[in-house]
């Protein structure tokens, strides 16, 4: 299997990426984002739990999304690995993945892609997007920095733990979709 964490800031091209790498290596990709949609939406127990920590305005505690992701990680697919889209965020999230990996799956994190783009670029692609996306926090450019600022903050570590094992790789995510995306899976096909 593959398995792949990807990393990216706001404005990075992840989203574009995580489904060109889909497609490519037949990945299943698991977002924590979407986790909690479809739990809230279809009223799980997990769900629940979930939705009453976000009814109080607090933040969702890391044991009930690692209890969602190993749920999804445990039904069946018929893809050759996984694309894990917005976790590990945090040292605690990276050694919980680790863990349902190797128990559910029998296998490891094959590599954590980030795709690098300088903060200036990353700036103007999201108040451009803003203008189209009817985001709120795309069309601030106060808000923008300090998404862009928070991500680093929270991700560094976990690019540091990748670093250790030798797993983490940094693609430029600046010029032509199709090269970044041929950069990205050539890394891939390195651990494959």
């Amino acid at each position: 299997m593959i398995n792949i964490v990807l990393f990216g800031p706001p404005g990075s091209g992840k989203g574009t990426q995580a489904q060109n790498l889909i497609h490519k290596f037949n990945l299943k990709q698991i977002s924590t984002g979407d986790l909690f949609r479809y739990n809230i939406k279809n009223e799980t127990e997990l769900g629940k739990l979930a939705k009453s920590y976000i009814d109080k305005g607090e933040l969702v505690p890391d044991q009930v999304t690692i209890d969602m992701l190993t749920e999804e990680v445990k039904k069946p697919t018929e893809a050759a690995g996984f694309i894990f889209d917005g976790f590990p965020r945090t040292a605690a999230q990276t050694e919980a993945l680790e863990k349902i990996v190797k128990e559910v799956l029998n296998d490891e994190i094959s590599i954590c892609l980030s795709l690098v783009v300088d903060d200036e670029i990353l700036v103007k692609r999201l108040l451009k997007r803003g203008e189209t996306s009817g985001r709120s926090d795309d069309a601030d450019e106060n808000i923008i920095r300090n998404r862009i600022k928070e991500y680093y903050a929270k991700t560094a570590e976990v690019a540091d733990l990748y670093k250790k094992q030798g797993k983490y790789v940094e693609v430029d995510g600046v010029g032509d979709i199709n090269d970044i995306s041929e950069k990205l899976y050539t890394e891939v096909e390195k651990v494959k």
